[in-house]
């Protein structure tokens, strides 16, 4: 396959890796739309296409409370402090401090991780990061919402239904092969512009832990998420997935599998893959979605699709930001 970045076409994730010198394994320069990354896979068809999506004319939220992870998996995001105010006796208004982009149901920007080797997406300049620039920011996706074909790949009741639970205690690596099996098991087919979610069950498990628990999952530095692969990226990359989603806390598993081949290209971040799906590849990924209803929803009507609106907080030069993603099944 070869690559034409006005014509929809792509390389493979192989021929990626064949590209010269800093390029290698990334999509820097393919798309139309530089800063879009892969919801650049989404077009004008396959947003028409999702229409067909809608059946039951349900719809589910997918953003838990802002203060929902409170304490959370987080070291530093703690819960917003809201205010109301009146100005009369007629009147009210209110307002956020301390409200951390990511601390609840998110998605990532493509200027939340630097590659270590390489730098940010598109080999922005370091000094473009900063408040008040435009460049990689949130608010591309804002201004041109991320809307289209979502897929529910239901990993937690996969394992449930053969009776092993995924051991959220563990922080249980969840491996493409699983994944890959759970997509067989639900008859899926991932299309080119997909917006593909996880569900594992995690956020649930956690949310119904004691505070105790809860300090101690978050000490203890472990969540299950996707197992660090090099085969996962090519998986993610050949389908044409234009946003990984999972309700988890880092999307991938915390800490790095212990044979991750991205220990030495990413060491500031200890062998995890965002800097490879966000500032190689530049996937959205979103964390901690509220997936449990939706999940439940789709298991009573056979249906793993759903017709997803994604639009992020317009701030420009974000990093993160609530997904504001909704569901129309």
């Amino acid at each position: 396959m070869t690559s034409h970045a006005g014509d929809g076409t792509y390389p493979t994730f192989a021929q990626l890796l064949e590209r010269e010198g800093g390029l290698a394994g990334t999509s820097w320069g393919l798309f139309p739309q530089p800063d879009r990354g892969t919801p650049s896979f989404i077009t004008q068809d396959p947003i028409l296409q999702a229409r067909n999506c809608i059946r039951t004319g349900t719809v589910f939220g997918l953003d838990y409370p802002a203060e929902a992870f409170d304490p959370g998996m987080s070291l530093k995001r703690s819960a917003p402090r809201h205010t109301i105010y009146s100005s009369h006796p007629a009147h009210r208004d209110d307002y956020l401090d301390g409200y951390y982009l990511q601390g609840s149901t998110q998605i990532d920007g493509l200027r939340h991780r630097r590659a270590d080797d390489i730098g940010f997406y598109n080999g922005t300049p370091d000094d473009r990061i900063t408040e008040g620039t435009p460049d990689l920011g949130i608010q591309e996706w804002a201004d041109n919402p991320i809307v289209g074909r979502g897929v529910l790949v239901d990993l937690d009741g996969y394992r449930t239904g053969l009776g092993e639970p995924i051991d959220h205690t563990a922080g249980e690596p969840l491996s493409l092969d699983l994944i890959q099996a759970a997509v067989a098991a639900q008859s899926l087919s991932i299309r080119p512009g997909d917006i593909l979610m996880l569900h594992t069950g995690w956020c649930e498990w956690f949310l119904a832990l004691t505070l105790e628990e809860k300090q101690q999952t978050r000490d203890n530095r472990r969540a299950t998420g996707i197992a660090q692969s090099q085969d996962f990226v090519a998986w993610a990359w050949d389908h044409r997935v234009a946003l990984l989603a999972a309700d988890n806390f880092a999307l991938e598993c915390l800490p790095a599998v212990p044979g991750s081949p991205f220990l030495n290209s990413a060491p500031s971040d200890h062998g995890m893959m965002h800097q490879q799906l966000l500032a190689k590849l530049g996937m959205p990924l979103g964390e901690l979605w509220r997936l449990g209803p939706l999940s439940r929803h789709m298991k009573t009507t056979g249906n793993w699709d759903a017709f997803i609106t994604i639009k992020p907080l317009n701030i420009t030069g974000g990093t993160g930001s609530p997904a504001n993603a909704t569901a129309l099944t």
